[in-house]
């Protein structure tokens, strides 16, 4: 029978990502039917990966219902090409965001523009009446230590 430790044990990894999905402002979007993204899966848009990786998951998580779509192309040195992403919203309309060159928390905040309604509008009042970020930057990751920091 193994020994029980002394200390107690951190927080488990599914706290933290439940944490990460229901961090404020949860991205409740009831104008959209569908987003659709379009990006470089190696060596470039490094926004829209990030976009991806950081706030697509809480947007599913809040809307279920939401039909996204993700396309990583493969793109060579010689092509040119920038990032898009393709929102459909209820009424029928269709609206491109360039992502090229963009933060993933600028993104955000412009698709929750587009699609969020007047909770958004609100939220964006009060930050800016505390004096804080609109969209709370991402937590930073710890450095990589011994063969990983080498590796690629």
């Amino acid at each position: 029978m193994p020994r029980k430790p002394k200390t107690i044990p951190g927080p488990s990894r599914l706290s933290g990502i439940l944490a990460r999905l229901n961090q404020e402002p949860k991205p409740h979007l009831p104008n959209l039917k569908s987003i659709r993204l379009t990006y470089a899966y190696r060596n470039d848009h490094f926004g829209a990966r990030h976009f991806v990786k950081e706030d697509l998951p809480r947007i599913r998580y809040v809307n279920p219902n939401i039909d996204i779509q993700v396309d990583k192309k493969l793109k060579t040195k010689e092509e040119t090409w920038k990032p898009e992403m393709v929102i459909e919203l209820k009424n029928g309309t269709t609206h491109k965001l360039d992502m090229d060159g963009k933060w993933s928390t600028t993104i955000f905040t412009e698709l929750m523009d587009l699609s969020a309604g007047s909770w958004w509008q609100k939220w964006k009042k009060e930050r800016a009446a505390e004096g804080q970020p609109v969209v709370p930057t991402p937590p930073a990751q710890k450095p990589k230590s011994g063969a990983a920091a080498v590796l690629p």
